[in-house]
């Protein structure tokens, strides 16, 4: 999945928290929403503020279909609240390969 693709997906499922989400659909996302909240800080920090609340729900909604690729449950990120040892135990999370075959929350998405 290339990067425009990730960021189209994320956004055409914008509020979609059912189904599965690989690892490059993530983690792309991550990327441009860390890219574009830093350069909209550089122009004004209210914008910045604006940009990561419109994209604060596509960002859990790519998160918890994350996690059920893992077979996890979406609210497992609640995690991120702790401090340090969540973060890193988030990450540990959101880097490994997702399950193969089907699990409780459907079919693995296709590359």
């Amino acid at each position: 999945m290339s990067f425009t693709d990730s960021i189209k997906l994320c956004f055409a499922k914008y509020a979609d928290f059912s189904g599965r989400a690989k690892r490059p659909e993530f983690w792309w996302f991550a990327l441009f929403c860390l890219i574009v909240s830093l350069l909209l800080e550089a122009v004004s920090s209210g914008v910045s503020w604006l940009f990561s609340l419109a994209t604060l729900l596509p960002s859990l909604a790519v998160g918890s279909r994350r996690l059920h690729d893992l077979n996890k449950s979406g609210w497992m990120q609640l995690i991120w609240i702790i401090p340090i040892l969540g973060w890193i135990y988030m990450i540990y999370l959101l880097v490994q390969p997702g399950e193969s075959g089907d699990n409780q929350y459907g079919t693995p998405p296709a590359n």
